[in-house]
């Protein structure tokens, strides 16, 4: 039985048919266990016995098949059929089938396999739908309800509870700056609904004893992640956890099973792990508890809510057990955080509460506060508002102790000592806090002591009279009643309601026009008798008619790379009988093709071994029934293929056969090339490539059709690009000779540069250990993108002078040429090449290889096609006269491009090591550089036309000129001296 369970498994990790062929792999094990929804029974062929699987072993596997090998080839498939419910079934079981045992085992495990393996849009939504279906009570009960021992339960929940809390952080570190987090998945959204749901645990456990251990891990784990803040406000975007749950239990302390409840929180309290842990979760709480806004208001109200407050405090933290548990803890949170006199007022209620019914734990904080209030130095150097809130908590507790008790107090050394020192304190604020505590205590005792300094409004004198009048009545005798029946008044007194006008009769009159004649008056028809035209929208619909497409077969989208390969060769691009099929194939293809291309980049091997294949397919593939984004979509599949797998696809589409294709398909391998690396680079790709379904602004006078046609031109991606390289690199030496001006710096700081107000600090912290990063263009430039497209070029080159000379002898026709239109040497591809060439030195300025190999070979090239004839034909039509060079029988598109690839040579031996390797080991190429730079500069400026010169070509070709000029110069100036040692 378990062979079956095994087959099917080892079929969704193979390559499946069809959808069908997946559902019928995914129903089953799903009604094995009895989470089949009904309308996928009809998948239901191969029925597997409920015995052969089993939840904690199978579904794992298949849920990491899925996530790993499924989904990330079906997903568009299975989302356009309405068929992805069947697979969230595997890790998030549908609300009609929550409530079987069999759903929560799957949902515990979906958490566990989601978070671990690699992250995708599909596991952040299925990650939300968890958190709201299954949230942590539910995870608990099913932990905790199997058979396993205590101690496999006890670590698996705290597995479960590591995975829960880490789901947050996962799925921002996955979306990071590319989108936006699901409002479900964001840090105070999602633990906000854990802080509550955690607490609904507590109460659904309050009669189980046995589950404290487990809550307690819990809180411990919410603490430690920061979900009890000291203080909630400070921060909007941080979640707190009684901020959130506070309501809710003020409600059930005041239900039923309140007792039970209570006595669950105190359980809780005892068996977190630390007292460090115990002092933040009472902080939180009590910096949660509401205070009065005039902290010594002693009006009935006021009373009335602290003793409110108290009695939550009560019921929380009751010391329902051995008090000297946990009053260490206690005594640290009262004494040791800045709190205000309304804080006072309501921890000593809350004490005077618990002493009442269960332990004298008043005299234990009277004890502590004492001997802080007395201390010597607490009295020199604590702050004016320390001092208030410890003389109230003293004079508060005093008015809830025994006279026997004050008597020992008023005559004890401490106290005495304490009153001595506040008097001769030098700020009059504190000494009368020490003044106020001798008065009140000596009276409370049977004695008399009047300072007689109580009058007027200076020295906090107003404070002392205020809290005097407090001690009068004690908050533990306030009515609750009173706080509580003014709160519902409140709520229960509705808005009035103005209706000035409710005796007025208002009558309603037919609107102005109307007339009973108008039924029989005609209506407006059109002049013309011919029916309207139907919309597009119209021809759409009529067009998915299933009614009027009989016998034709539906072309379904390829999954697999190796689907895709097989409709784009097909036919190898040729014309066929079935020409409707044939165009549909191709049609689907490319328009899935790049999206394929880039989902398959980071899953398996299945991208290489299908590389090739594809990349020869889409060169090869011919536009024979005018597609409509025919070239953009192929440009753009070539494009993601040399980006996503560059050492299969690179040295594939610049291999010897690219100089005998036809000028498109020249022109897509070489865009594919430049724009490839460029992504490989983190180089900003263009827009124009950035996607298949581009929207751009449409022309004023063009129709959209066409606009597209011409906007997203091919041909006009890498001049766009090699203008703005150019550009760059031309600024970059400006600014250089600039700072090399001592006047012209000046003049720049004193007119651009501004003081920063905050210097800036380097902090020299340690990085962590990043994901592992994606290939690198500088790692693969030299031996799959440059070194192979610079020597298929010479060999091809050598081959074209070869036959040249063999037939140089014949006349006419028989003479071979190699710059005929559509040659790779015509001087619309070689220009194309040329830009290709040098966008990729620029996208590899670091490269190892870069200023010993592709520097120098790169400068050969240009500076050879640029000075000697490629052709034996080249110069055929210049003028015959005795001035004519080689130069002139150059297109100025040509000595342009050849001109912007030695500019990029130039401009990144200079950033790398400052022109040093080419001026020392190549100075012969590097001189001759320059004087043909410099040749070609004289006849421009002395009026000599260029063939295709003029205009805009004539722009591009003076600047590069000049460009290579200026840093040839700047690195003789620096290396001259070393350059004719050199050569001596």
């Amino acid at each position: 039985m378990d062979s079956d369970i095994h087959q099917l498994i080892h079929d969704l990790q193979q390559p499946l048919p069809d959808l069908e062929a997946l559902l019928v792999r995914l129903s089953a094990p799903l009604d094995a266990i009895g989470l089949l929804p009904p309308r996928f029974r009809i998948h239901h062929v191969n029925p597997i016995t409920p015995s052969s699987i089993k939840i904690s072993r199978h579904i794992p596997v298949i849920q990491k098949t899925l996530v790993e090998k499924v989904l990330p080839t079906w997903d568009i498939i299975l989302r356009e059929n309405s068929s992805t419910a069947l697979v969230d079934q595997y890790f998030c079981p549908d609300r009609f089938l929550s409530a079987s045992p069999a759903a929560g085992q799957v949902a515990l495990l979906a958490y566990s396999t989601l978070v671990t393996s690699p992250f995708s849009e599909y596991s952040v939504r299925l990650l939300c739908r968890l958190s709201e279906e299954y949230p942590i009570d539910r995870i608990h009960s099913v932990v905790f309800q199997g058979a396993d021992s205590a101690a496999k339960k006890s670590l698996q929940w705290e597995d479960c509870v590591q995975i829960v809390v880490s789901v947050p952080n996962k799925a921002a570190n996955y979306i990071a700056g590319d989108g936006e987090i699901p409002p479900l998945l964001e840090h105070k959204s999602y633990f906000t609904c854990l802080c509550i749901r955690s607490e609904t645990l507590i109460w659904s456990s309050r009669s189980s004893i046995d589950h404290v251990p487990s809550i307690a891990h819990l809180i411990n784990k919410l603490a430690r992640l920061g979900m009890f803040p000291f203080r909630p406000s400070l921060s909007w975007a941080q979640p707190s956890f009684f901020e959130s749950v506070s309501p809710v239990m003020k409600s059930r302390f005041k239900g039923a099973d309140s007792q039970t409840y209570s006595a669950i929180w105190s359980s809780i309290l005892q068996e977190l792990p630390s007292s460090l842990v115990l002092q933040v979760v009472l902080k939180s709480f009590f910096a949660t508890l509401k205070v009065p806004d005039s902290v010594l208001d002693s009006s009935p109200h006021t009373r009335a809510l602290v003793k409110e407050e108290a009695m939550f405090a009560y019921h929380f933290c009751s010391f329902s057990s051995d008090p000297q548990e946990i009053w260490d803890s206690v005594s640290s949170v009262i004494l040791g955080q800045d709190w205000n006199e309304g804080y006072s007022r309501l921890f000593i209620c809350w004490l005077a509460i618990c002493e009442r019914n269960l332990h004298a734990v008043l005299s234990l904080l009277f004890e502590d506060v004492l001997s802080v209030w007395s201390s010597p130095d607490h009295i020199k150097h604590s702050l004016l508002a320390r001092h208030r809130y410890i003389t109230s908590l003293l004079l508060l507790i005093v008015s809830h102790l025994p006279t026997s008790s004050i008597a020992s107090l008023a005559t004890s050394s401490r106290f005495i000592s304490g009153v001595g020192v506040y008097i001769g304190h030098m700020d009059n604020s504190v000494r009368h806090c020490g003044m106020l505590a001798a008065e009140i205590v000596a009276a409370r005792a049977g004695k008399q002591l009047d300072f007689k300094d109580w009058e007027g409004d200076d020295s906090g004198k107003p404070w002392a009279r205020s809290l005097r009048k407090l001690l009068d009545v004690k908050d533990l005798d306030a009515d609750v009643k009173t706080f509580t029946d003014d709160v519902t008044t409140e709520k229960a007194v509705p808005e009035p309601v103005h209706n000035e006008n409710s005796n007025k009769v208002v009558l309603t009159s037919p609107e102005a026009g109307y007339d009973s004649d108008d039924s029989v008056t005609g209506y407006d028809s059109s002049p013309s008798s011919r029916s309207d035209s139907p919309t597009p929208s119209e021809l759409e619909e009529i067009e998915k008619d299933p009614s009027l497409v009989v016998g034709v077969k539906k072309i379904v989208k390829p999954v697999y790379l190796a689907q895709l390969g097989a409709m784009i060769r097909s036919k190898g691009g040729l014309a066929t009988d079935n020409a409707n099929e044939e165009v549909d194939k191709i049609e689907v293809a490319l328009d899935c093709a790049e999206e394929l291309v880039r989902k398959k980049k980071d899953y398996g091997t299945e991208l290489e071994e299908n590389a090739i294949d594809i990349a020869y397919g889409l060169i090869a593939l011919q536009d024979n029934y005018d597609l409509d984004g025919f070239e953009i979509k192929r440009q753009n599949a070539l494009s993601a293929l040399v980006a996503c797998c560059p050492r299969k696809a690179a040295p594939c589409v610049s291999n010897r056969r690219i100089f005998q294709k036809s000028t498109n398909q020249r022109y897509a391998i070489l865009n594919a090339l430049a724009v490839g690396a460029r992504e490989l680079a983190s180089f900003p790709v263009p827009s124009s490539f950035a996607s298949s379904n581009n929207v751009s602004f449409p022309s004023k006078r063009l129709p959209a059709l066409l606009h597209r046609k011409y906007a997203l031109s091919p041909n006009e991606v890498l001049p766009q690009i090699m203008n703005g390289i150019t550009g760059q690199v031309l600024d970059r030496g400006r600014d250089t000779a600039i700072e090399k001006a001592p006047e012209l710096v000046r003049e720049r700081k004193l007119r651009v540069r501004q003081t920063g107000r905050v210097s800036e600090v380097i902090a020299n912290v340690a990085v962590p250990q990043s994901a592992p990063k994606k290939i690198s263009f500088n790692e693969i430039a030299a031996e799959f993108f440059i070194t192979p497209l610079i020597n298929r070029f010479w060999l091809f080159l050598r081959d074209e002078r070869t036959r040249e000379e063999r037939t140089a002898q014949h006349e006419g026709r028989s003479q071979y040429r190699g710059m005929g239109i559509g040659l790779i040497l015509n001087p619309v591809v070689l220009s194309h090449l040329l830009r290709t060439l040098a966008i990729l030195m620029h996208a590899s300025y670091t490269a190892p290889e870069w200023l010993a190999v592709l520097a120098p070979e790169s400068l050969e090239l240009a500076v050879t096609i640029g000075t000697r004839p490629l052709s034996l034909g080249e110069n055929e039509n210049d003028f015959e006269d005795e001035t004519d060079t080689s130069e002139q029988g150059k297109e100025a598109s040509i000595l342009s491009s050849a001109f912007e690839l030695a500019l990029v040579v130039l401009d990144g031996s200079l950033e790398m090591d400052e022109g040093r390797s080419l001026s020392l080991d190549h100075a012969a190429l590097l001189m001759g550089t320059g004087e043909w730079a410099g040749a070609i500069l004289t006849q421009l400026e002395g009026g000599i036309k260029i063939q295709g010169g003029g205009g805009s070509q004539e722009t591009v070709l003076l600047r590069a000129v000049s460009g290579v000029l200026l840093k040839i110069d700047e690195i003789t100036s620096k290396w001259r001296r070393s350059m004719i040692e050199t050569w001596q």
